[in-house]
């Protein structure tokens, strides 16, 4: 097993100043007036993390892609706690002569194999989905 190190340290009010095991510093505000909410990073983790592996995947795989973005929509509980039961990604490749089941195939294998924030997610009973559209470009 590896370790990781982090700290947040509180600021005021509802704003903390996180710093990465790299080094980054994060902010985050509950209020989200100086910064992200600590549920709002999960989200953009998630992103993170999925579409980070569907670009390794689909330039290993020799696709001419020029931009990706993921969507995330997500729903919350209504009681305390509020965590996430259902989000969903839309990704969206650019690129040249993209091929579908290879933008398939890359999503499925960072939901199903790489993707270790969408895994933990999934373990912890949250349900992800996902789509996607590619746009000549």
């Amino acid at each position: 097993m590896s370790e990781s190190k982090a700290s947040v340290t509180w600021q005021e009010n509802k704003a903390f100043m996180g710093v990465s095991p790299s080094g980054h510093n994060v902010q985050i505000d509950a209020d989200k007036e100086k910064g992200a909410s600590p549920m709002e990073l999960i989200l953009l983790g998630l992103g993170g993390c999925a579409s980070y592996d569907v670009v390794a995947i689909l330039q290993k795989s020799r696709q001419e892609v020029t931009d990706v973005r993921c969507e995330l929509t997500a729903q919350r509980a209504e009681t305390v706690p509020a965590v996430y039961t259902d989000i969903h990604m839309h990704f969206v490749v650019t690129g040249q002569d993209v091929k579908d089941s290879q933008v398939e195939k890359a999503i499925k294998l960072s939901a199903e194999k790489y993707c270790s924030a969408s895994r933990m997610l999934v373990q912890g009973g949250v349900n992800v989905t996902h789509d996607f559209e590619v746009i000549a470009g």
